[in-house]
């Protein structure tokens, strides 16, 4: 598995560009952003990318997604639950204020426990709500693409729209934290680093050990 992480946009977002190596079928997750700088890595490593896929729909995730699927043709993909969400008008318009170009339609909706199969390569759909309602990381062993859901040393926030903290709580602590200790987390933004696992969260990150 070929695994290129990229700091992109106005808001830091980990992007990733994971690929077959035998294939050179891949998907980009979270284009948040430098679009061209996406765009570049992708001719770089002469993959094909089939989907772009969205841990969740807040904006800074989502804003490239036009212009990478308008240049690949791939399909994107998000969570039914938070594709309905972000199509509220009332939700559109609380997110615009953040001033960033808005995502196409989804073509393909997942839930949880679908599978992704992209060449060689099968990334499993795990369904964490409270981030937002619709939030997904991709599990394909020993990597786990967390999103805005689990960070190095931290959480998502839960104050936006759609948000709720104790299910957030639950989606990690019952679907994340029993992954074997050896998971390597690939985190949506580096704030406290690009790189974890899920024994070291569970070790040492101060957000789960509260009492929610």
């Amino acid at each position: 598995m070929l695994i290129k992480q990229m700091t992109v946009g106005s808001m830091a977002v980990c992007c990733y560009l994971v690929a077959c190596e035998e294939t050179r079928k891949a998907i980009v997750i979270d284009p948040g952003g430098n679009e061209g700088e996406i765009l570049s890595a992708i001719d770089r490593e002469g993959v094909t990318i089939e989907y772009i896929v969205n841990t969740h729909g807040h904006p800074d995730h989502v804003c490239a997604n036009g212009p990478i699927k308008e240049k690949t043709g791939a399909s994107i993909i998000m969570h039914e639950d938070d594709a309905a969400f972000f199509a509220k008008p009332d939700v559109k318009q609380y997110f615009s204020m953040l001033g960033l170009p808005a995502s196409p339609p989804p073509d393909k909706l997942v839930r949880d426990g679908d599978v992704i199969d992209v060449g060689n390569l099968s990334f499993e759909v795990i369904h964490t709500p409270g981030h937002t309602p619709g939030g997904i990381c991709l599990y394909a062993a020993p990597h786990l693409f967390t999103g805005d859901t689990l960070f190095v040393g931290a959480v998502g926030r839960t104050d936006f729209p759609g948000g709720d903290l104790k299910t957030f709580m639950h989606s990690i602590r019952q679907r994340l934290l029993p992954l074997p200790d050896e998971t390597v987390v690939w985190p949506g933004h580096g704030y406290g680093g690009l790189r974890s696992s899920i024994g070291d969260e569970k070790r040492t990150n101060p957000y789960l050990n509260g009492d929610f």
